[in-house]
């Protein structure tokens, strides 16, 4: 799994979520539990795996869509 998209704005990887799976593409995020660890307030970024064979076509959407990667 290669890094898509990191941030801290859940409704930019719910975005980016929805998008991804127009175009048939899976997508993982990883460190949503983290809260736990800061309280709640939000610091620790989560990142947005994809499978590495889509990653190519996937940084295409978040580009075509004016996402910030946050990498």
């Amino acid at each position: 799994m290669k890094l898509l998209l990191k941030t801290n704005d859940p409704t930019v990887i719910a975005f980016a979520q929805a998008l991804l799976s127009g175009e048939g593409i899976d997508s993982f995020v990883m460190d949503v539990h983290m809260s736990i660890f800061e309280g709640s307030i939000g610091i620790f970024p989560r990142r947005l795996m994809v499978a590495d064979r889509d990653h190519f076509i996937a940084r295409s959407v978040i580009a075509d869509n004016a996402i910030p990667d946050g990498l």
